[in-house]
């Protein structure tokens, strides 16, 4: 019989769990046997789907340090071990490092995007990974839990325009390796995940919409259309679940590769 991480009867942190790929992990990991903590802003959304999966929403901003120790503390509480932390929360935003007017990128814009992506990412996995620190062993190698990050192909071949972004998630994957090593001492593993065009709500709906996202998919290998959000929870399971994934960075995207604009 293979390794496994078991998932049911521990805990998990979800953050950007309210909505897109965090809420889609959140469903997959509780449906496992996960008790999932939802840590978001989005305070209404977050309390209806942790209420439906028998879980626990925690306002919380994952770029302030007191913030995400008290979504911690909370998934560390709920009388289960804490064994998985899944970072899915953060921003977009589009601006040329110098734009067509002669003005540079607004530098307020470019440090909140690093603030919620690559600050808030390093938050959770730091604070998280003291938590699960503390738990007893889960098998016979000491392993105690799993972090999972977000990063983005744009981290590894951003387009024009993804200057912040792409600096963002590009910090994510740099990460991996080392966050890596250095867990190894209490017996956690951290993988990276670089998700393509993923179909979620930030393309809207109504008259064009599909017509954008029509040439969104036109990069794609195959299969010829967008990720889903399952796909990507799916994916987020599957390294959890298998004991010797460790210090990996994984493009999720159909084969994609970026063209410039």
């Amino acid at each position: 019989m293979l390794p496994l991480m078991e998932l049911n009867g521990t805990a998990a942190i979800i953050s950007g769990g309210a909505s897109g790929l965090g809420e889609a992990t959140a469903r997959e990991l509780a449906s496992a046997g996960s008790r999932v903590v939802l840590a978001d802003l989005n305070e209404e959304r977050g309390k209806t789907i942790a209420s439906e999966l028998g879980g626990l929403f925690v306002k919380t901003d994952v770029s302030d340090e007191q913030s995400v120790q008290a979504a911690v503390e909370a998934a560390a509480g709920l009388g289960v071990p804490l064994r998985v932390a899944v970072s899915c929360a953060g921003i977009g935003w589009a601006a040329r490092t110098v734009g067509r007017d002669g003005t540079p990128h607004d530098l307020a814009a470019f440090r909140k995007v690093i603030d919620v992506n690559l600050i808030g990412t390093f938050n959770l996995m730091r604070i998280a990974a003291a938590a699960i620190a503390r738990t007893e062993p889960a098998d016979a190698d000491g392993q105690r839990g799993v972090i999972i990050n977000t990063a983005s192909v744009a981290g590894i071949e951003g387009q024009t325009g993804q200057v912040a972004y792409s600096a963002s998630k590009g910090g994510i994957i740099g990460m991996t390796v080392p966050a890596a090593r250095d867990l190894a001492a209490i017996g956690a593993r951290v993988n990276t995940i670089c998700p393509g065009i993923i179909d979620t709500p930030i393309y809207g709906s109504g008259p064009g919409t599909e017509d954008f996202k029509a040439k969104l998919i036109a990069p794609v290998a195959f299969p010829k259309r967008l990720g889903t959000s399952a796909e990507f929870a799916h994916l987020v399971r599957s390294l959890i679940e298998n004991d010797y994934m460790n210090a990996e960075v994984v493009r999720f995207d159909g084969g994609i590769r970026f063209q410039p604009k």
